[in-house]
This record gives structure tokens, C-alpha cells and sequence, in this order.
């Protein structure tokens, strides 16, 4: 009995000790994520958004948040103009749940160029709005976000041209989930995905639908009433047993 006294009167001056309860924060901290998507797998790299402003990657734009990230390059003549076209589509569909339980990261492959003047000058022609960032950084450091999130394909990089994976990853950092989506996804699926599975449909979507905003219905005519019930029907009818006359052999 004095034994389990003894251990209960040191477990309480270790928790009273001034580190301990801050190295506790920091160990549940790296353990977030699923215990293993947490802040001992994500590089915290410093990147800089369109808006000038310095961000640590797993710090500042991943950790507890809901997430959608591509890698893309302005200069790019095809592809990239269509997937942020689509993410735009996205960011309309959510509206204002982007940047506050949702946010969106577009990071440049091509650093050297896009630097955040000309990101920012991408962004406002695709009109992104709070809580969508294009972000630029070191290139070493993009590429070892891109290897830790699977997007990086080593056989397409090696002629030093701007291919890359077009995949985009979306996921949930407090819970560990992500998953790999295209970017030309039926932008509606995607955004059921983002703002609902991986929030496990624990935020109601806006429902903009109103009846209020229906249009009115115009009175048919009997004559009409009596064609769209009736001979609309027949006609199709006999269309098809003429279609298919013509198609099966005759005995």
C-alpha cells in the first residue's frame, strides 16, 4: 500500500514540474494526425503565399485544418490553367467555408519564377478568394512536400522540364485522413468530399435551394395537357417498335 502512495506522490510532482506539461503538449502535439500524419511527417518548411506573408507548412497552413493542395506553375500553357479553373469552381461551391474550415493551397513548382508578385497576379485571374493560397518557397523544400504528400514522380522529372503528377491530395490533418483526387473531378463530388467526408458530415452544406426561387409554372392548355399524357407516349412508342422493325430480321 505505501508502495502505490509513493508512486502516487511522484506522478504529481512530476506533472507540477514546469517542463512536463508542455513537453506533454508537444508529444500529443506530433502524435496528432492519426499518430502518424502529424508534425513528425510533415516537413514545417517556410513558404510565401501570394499575399507576401511567411508561412511554416505544418504549423501555419496544415495542422488541425481541413485541406485541398495541388502543385501547379504559371507559366504552364494547359493543364494548370484548367485545374485551377476547377479549383475555382471548387472555391465557388464552398463558399464561405473556404478559409474558415476549409483552405486551399496552390504551391508553385517553378520558385524561380513564380515568385509572389506573379502569383498574386495568378490568383486574382482566377479570382481566389480568403483561405485560397498560392504559396512559393525554396525548391529542394517544395520537392520534399511534394515526395511527403506522393505527388512527386521522379521518372518525369529527370529531363528538368515542369511535368508533374496532377494529382491533388485533400485531407484532414487532426483525423489522418487524406486521399488523392484528380483535379478534374466533377467539382460538386469534390466539394461533398472535402466540406463533408472529411469533416465526418459533421458540418451541414449550405442549402441554397429555396422554393421561393422557383420558377412559376404556366397553365397547359387541355389540348397540350392531353398530348404530353397521351399521344407524346404513343408516338414514342410506336417509334421504337418501327426502329426496332427495321433492325430485326424478318422470319
Amino acid at each position: 500500500m505505501r508502495r502505490y502512495r509513493h508512486s502516487t506522490v511522484l506522478l504529481l510532482l512530476l506533472l507540477l514540474l514546469p517542463g512536463v506539461p508542455a513537453l506533454a503538449q508537444a508529444d500529443a502535439r506530433a502524435r496528432s494526425g492519426g499518430s502518424r500524419w502529424g508534425a513528425n511527417y510533415f516537413p514545417n518548411v517556410l513558404l510565401t503565399s501570394h499575399e507576401g506573408k511567411t508561412l511554416r507548412f505544418f504549423d501555419d497552413l496544415l495542422e488541425d485544418k481541413v485541406v485541398v493542395i495541388n502543385f501547379i506553375y504559371t507559366s504552364c500553357p494547359d493543364v494548370c490553367p484548367l485545374e485551377t479553373a476547377r479549383l475555382s469552381e471548387l472555391q465557388a461551391i464552398l463558399g464561405d467555408r473556404v478559409g474558415q474550415d476549409v483552405f486551399m493551397y496552390s504551391i508553385s513548382i517553378d520558385p524561380e519564377v513564380d515568385t509572389p508578385e506573379v502569383l498574386a497576379d495568378y490568383a486574382r485571374k482566377f479570382g481566389a478568394g480568403p483561405g485560397w493560397l498560392f504559396l512559393t518557397g525554396d525548391e529542394d523544400d517544395i520537392i520534399l512536400l511534394r515526395k511527403k504528400l506522393s505527388l512527386y514522380r521522379p521518372e518525369i522529372q529527370s529531363d528538368d522540364s515542369n511535368d508533374h503528377n496532377l494529382s491533388l491530395i485533400i485531407g484532414n490533418q487532426r483525423t489522418g485522413r487524406w486521399m488523392k483526387r484528380s483535379p478534374m473531378e466533377n467539382p460538386y463530388f469534390l466539394a461533398n468530399q472535402v466540406g463533408g467526408w472529411l469533416h465526418n458530415w459533421k458540418t451541414a452544406s449550405p442549402n441554397r435551394d429555396s422554393y421561393a426561387n422557383a420558377p412559376e409554372l404556366r397553365k397547359l392548355t387541355t389540348g397540350e395537357n392531353l398530348f404530353r399524357t397521351r399521344c407524346a407516349l404513343c408516338r414514342a412508342r410506336h417509334k421504337a417498335h418501327y426502329a426496332a422493325s427495321r433492325i430485326m430480321p424478318r422470319c
